[in-house]
């Protein structure tokens, strides 16, 4: 399993009870903050509880999101989670 990177997340709370992340801010390896806008995501949220390809194990309850985001000119993909009732946001890389 790859480590969890912990992220500052801005999201739009919908009229209609969903959530949708816009930016995630992270801390590099240098301890400098790195921002970066959400392109493009997939809500995987409310499927189950089950193990994700990362290894990581969600509940039905996690905020749970496949996302594309530019690093240096680079698509990257990630996948961003929150376990409610935490109001922690988590990275993981795949």
């Amino acid at each position: 399993m790859r480590p969890l990177i912990k992220a500052d997340v801005i999201c739009l709370h919908t009229k209609d009870g969903k959530v949708e992340p816009i930016r995630i801010r992270i801390t590099d390896e240098d301890g400098q903050s790195q921002a970066f806008t959400i392109k493009e995501f997939n809500d995987i949220s409310h499927q189950g509880a089950r193990t994700m390809p990362d290894g990581y194990v969600v509940s039905d309850n996690t905020l749970n999101f496949y996302c594309k985001i530019l690093v240096f000119g680079r698509e990257k993909k990630i996948r961003l989670f929150s376990n409610p009732p935490y109001l922690e946001w988590m990275i993981s890389y795949f």
